[in-house]
């Protein structure tokens, strides 16, 4: 109820000050607005789709016309045409295809009068000759409308620091981005802080491609490190980015210790070497989910790093593809990852193209193919591989029923006696035939587990009373099957165990 303020609030007026010294404070009010008077006036966000409301054809191409009138730059005869063809303009259209369009600012500019009114699945720059203006103007819309789920912004090599740092902000801030294609398009070590940031804080890309973009050193530690926290991203491609086999790799292996989601990794052409893969291998060992596919394809890997990697393979429990193609490992390379993939129990498919094998390895190809009870594919082809290695291979496939595609060169190698060209011919059609043998299998072991998986989702319709005269032994096998449990044909490998089989007979 005091109207005076308080007396430490008070300030001393020099001028009023008495001539013993005390001070005289001059009073003070404080007053407060009523509420009706503190808000002064309000404005509504911008609705970016208050364009879109049943929006037609006709509506969008008049409107982009119109920019490009008033922005004085040349309309895209590739756009008009696709604008014409659109019918639902309701949901995502399919793909907005602008491949191989010169884009400046301007034409850039007037895009927007499209964005504004329809969204894509697909939004496709590739070469287009953005710069920086243009690449800024063009992410930035493409990050307020939500316009794509799948960008492509490969081969613009002169999109600089900004348009980089434009695509950083679309990539964190845009909910719907789930794919990035940025091949040929260079990231260098100004541009890579941004991108890194935006992996490492928010971001709901699921496929990155950056392959032949420069990032050898700073940029692909920066890149690593900040995927390390990264939990959305499923598949990384790396290829042609001349990545070393020392600071590079140490860093993908430091990424791989860490990062359990990532699923796909791609380094074909680059220069891991042996050294390199040494620190892959260290962080595939902490994998024990998360990476399916790894591809080493034409990495200067020799028989050195196939020991790393052979006692590296019975400690991954996720790795199902395994790419090895185009790398000189030779026989003695082979011999030693055999061991590591005889104990591994998850690789499904392995390449090993052009690897500089002989009959000799693939004798030893054969004993994992024998050893191997779920091996689907098998590449060999590009390798001197004569009768004797094909003699192997098709001993091997009698006694392995998974194997559904294994890849030769079509025509027999050449050799000192001639008949046996004609031997070769014959191995290679066995092998063939082998391949489908497994495939018919697999396939009626599918169509037997789907019949199974029928019955035990069907209704009971009637519901009998064993007889006094049946056998009570038959009983729970025969009730077992009706809830769905394997019958007698079921997969050696299955499942389901023995315990569990008896108690839902006893159900």
């Amino acid at each position: 109820d005091a109207e005076e303020a308080p007396a430490e609030a008070r300030s001393p007026s020099p001028a009023s000050s008495p001539a013993d010294g005390r001070l005289k404070a001059a009073a003070k009010r404080v007053t407060f607005p009523s509420d009706e008077d503190i808000v002064s006036g309000a404005v509504e966000p911008k609705d970016p789709w208050r364009h879109a409301q049943n929006v037609t054809v006709d509506e969008v191409i008049s409107a982009y016309k119109q920019a490009c009138q008033k922005l004085n730059c040349r309309q895209i005869p590739k756009l008009l045409r696709q604008l014409q063809e659109f019918t639902d303009l309701g949901h995502r259209i399919d793909c907005l295809d602008l491949k191989g369009e010169k884009l400046d600012y301007k034409t850039c500019e007037a895009l927007e009068e499209v964005f504004k009114r329809l969204q894509f699945r697909v939004v496709d720059l590739e070469q287009t000759n953005l710069d920086e203006d243009g690449a800024s103007a063009l992410f930035d819309m493409i990050e307020y409308y939500e316009s794509a789920t799948h960008l492509n912004i490969s081969f613009n090599k002169h999109i600089g620091t900004r348009g980089w740092q434009a695509a950083a902000h679309m990539m964190r801030k845009t909910s719907c981005l789930q794919y990035l294609d940025a091949r040929n398009t260079p990231l260098l070590d100004h541009s890579a802080p941004f991108v890194a940031r935006a992996l490492r804080i928010r971001s709901s890309l699921a496929v990155l491609h950056l392959e032949n973009a420069s990032l050898s050193g700073r940029p692909l530690m920066l890149l690593a490190t900040a995927l390390k926290m990264n939990v959305n991203l499923r598949e990384l491609y790396l290829a042609d980015n001349k990545l070393n086999g020392l600071q590079d790799s140490a860093q993908l292996g430091n990424l791989l210790k860490f990062n359990s989601s990532l699923q796909i990794l791609d380094l074909r052409n680059n220069h891991v070497l042996d050294s390199g893969l040494a620190y892959i291998c260290e962080g595939l060992k902490e994998q024990k989910k998360g990476l399916e596919t790894l591809v080493l394809w034409n990495n200067q890997l020799t028989h050195t790093g196939m020991a790393f990697l052979g006692v590296t393979l019975p400690h991954t429990h996720s790795l199902e593809t395994l790419n090895l193609g185009h790398n000189p490992i030779g026989n003695e390379g082979v011999r030693n990852l055999k061991n590591g993939l005889i104990s591994n129990r998850s690789v499904l498919r392995l390449g090993l193209t052009s690897t500089k094998l002989t009959c000799e390895g693939a004798v030893a190809v054969a004993e994992f193919i024998a050893e191997s009870p779920r091996l689907l594919r098998l590449d060999l082809r590009e390798n001197e591989i004569k009768t004797g290695g094909l003699m192997a291979l098709s001993l091997a496939l009698k006694v392995n029923h998974s194997l559904l595609r294994l890849d030769l060169d079509r025509e027999p190698k050449k050799e000192a006696v001639k008949s046996f060209i004609e031997t070769q011919k014959a191995l290679l059609a066995e092998i063939q035939n082998g391949c489908k043998q497994n495939f018919m299998l697999a396939r009626e072991q599918e169509e037997k587990e789907q019949r199974l998986q029928l019955s035990a989702s069907m209704p009971e319709i009637t519901i009998t009373e064993p007889q006094p005269d049946e056998e009570p032994g038959d009983e729970p096998a025969t009730r077992a099957q009706e809830n769905g449990a394997p019958g007698p044909g079921a997969r050696p490998d299955s499942d389901s165990d023995s315990d569990s089989e008896e108690e839902d007979g006893e159900e």
